[in-house]
C-alpha cells in the first residue's frame, strides 16, 4: 500500500461540532497521487452532502476526476474547508456548486435540489452523506434533543433530500448512501447514531426495490473507523490516539481509501448492483 496511507493520530480534540478538516493533524488524504482517473463518470452531474471534508471531500474529488461536476452541501461553519474542496474540484477541471446552509431544514434542502437543478439542468448521482454523532456511555443521558437532532440529520434529511431530488434524475442515475459498520455490529456508545445508520442500510435496500422500474440503482457504503472531522470533534484526546488500531489492519482507514468505492457504484461498472453495501472497515467481517 503506498506510504501515505500509514496513520498515526497524535492525541487532539476540537470543541465545536462539525469538526474542521484544515485543523486536523495530520490532514485526512483525500485522493492518492497515483490515482487515475478513466472519465467513468465524464459529463456527469453529483450532488454530495458532508462534501466539504472527509469521506466527502474525497468523493467529491475523485468524482471531479472521473469526470463529473459537483454541488456540495456543507454547514457553513466549515465555510473554509468548503472553499479548499471547491478549488481541488476546480482544479480538476470541472464546476463545483457551494451550498451552504443546514440539513435540519426543509426549507434548505428545497433550496439544495432547486440550486442544482437550476446551475446544472438535473442531478444524476445523489451522494447521501452528511451526518452526526454524539457519545453517550450512559445510554440514560441521550436527551430527547440529542436524539432528535441525530435522526433528523442522519436519516430524515437523507429522505427528504431523495424525495427533492428523484424527479430532476432519470433512468440510469443513481443514489449513494453512507451507512456504517456499527449498522451492523451496534455501538454500545453511539446508541441514537448506530439506529440512524441501521435505518438508513434498511433505506437503501427498500429504496433500491421502489426504484427499479426506473432503473435508477440504489447502494451504499459502510465505512469502518475513517480518519475524518467527526473523529477529532466527538472523541477525547485518548481514543483520537488509539483510533483504529482495533481493526484487523491495525490503522484507521484515510478517506482516500473509500472514494473508490462511491466511484465504483456511480460508474457503468455497477450497472447489476442495486440495493447492496461495500464495507470498508479495516477488515472487519460482518454480516451484511
Amino acid at each position: 500500500m503506498n506510504n501515505q496511507m500509514e496513520l498515526d493520530t497524535p492525541p487532539q480534540h476540537q470543541d465545536a461540532q462539525p469538526g474542521l478538516e484544515h485543523e486536523m493533524n495530520p490532514r485526512p488524504v483525500y485522493i492518492r497521487d497515483t490515482y487515475q482517473g478513466a472519465d467513468k463518470l465524464q459529463g456527469k452531474i453529483a450532488l454530495i452532502t458532508g462534501g466539504d471534508s472527509g469521506i466527502g471531500r474525497a468523493v467529491a474529488i475523485h468524482f471531479a476526476r472521473e469526470g463529473a461536476d459537483v454541488a456540495i452541501v456543507y454547514h457553513p461553519r466549515e465555510e473554509t474547508d468548503a472553499q479548499e474542496t471547491k478549488q481541488l474540484v476546480e482544479a480538476e477541471g470541472r464546476r463545483c456548486l457551494l451550498l451552504a446552509g443546514d440539513l435540519h431544514s426543509l426549507s434548505f434542502i428545497n433550496d439544495v435540489v432547486n440550486r442544482v437543478v437550476s446551475t446544472f439542468g438535473h442531478i444524476n448521482i445523489l451522494v447521501n452523506n452528511a451526518a452526526n454523532h454524539v457519545e453517550q456511555t450512559d445510554f440514560t443521558d441521550i436527551t430527547d434533543e440529542q436524539l432528535a437532532a441525530t435522526f433528523e440529520l442522519n436519516i430524515l434529511a437523507m429522505f427528504r433530500l431523495t424525495k427533492a431530488a428523484l424527479p430532476h434524475m432519470a433512468a440510469y442515475d443513481c443514489i449513494i448512501n453512507t451507512t456504517s459498520i456499527v449498522s451492523y455490529r451496534g455501538s454500545k456508545n453511539l446508541i441514537d447514531y448506530a439506529a440512524t445508520k441501521g435505518a438508513v442500510t434498511t433505506f437503501t435496500r427498500s429504496l433500491s426495490q421502489n426504484l427499479v422500474e426506473r432503473n435508477i440503482r440504489v447502494n451504499g457504503v459502510a465505512p469502518g473507523p475513517v480518519w475524518t472531522p467527526l473523529i477529532v470533534s466527538t472523541k477525547t484526546l485518548e481514543e483520537v490516539e488509539q483510533f483504529g488500531k482495533d481493526t484487523p489492519l491495525g490503522r484507521a482507514g484515510q478517506p482516500a481509501e473509500l472514494a473508490p468505492a462511491y466511484v465504483f457504484l456511480a460508474s457503468e461498472d455497477a450497472s447489476y448492483f442495486t440495493g447492496q453495501v461495500i464495507h470498508v472497515n479495516g477488515g472487519e467481517v460482518v454480516n451484511s
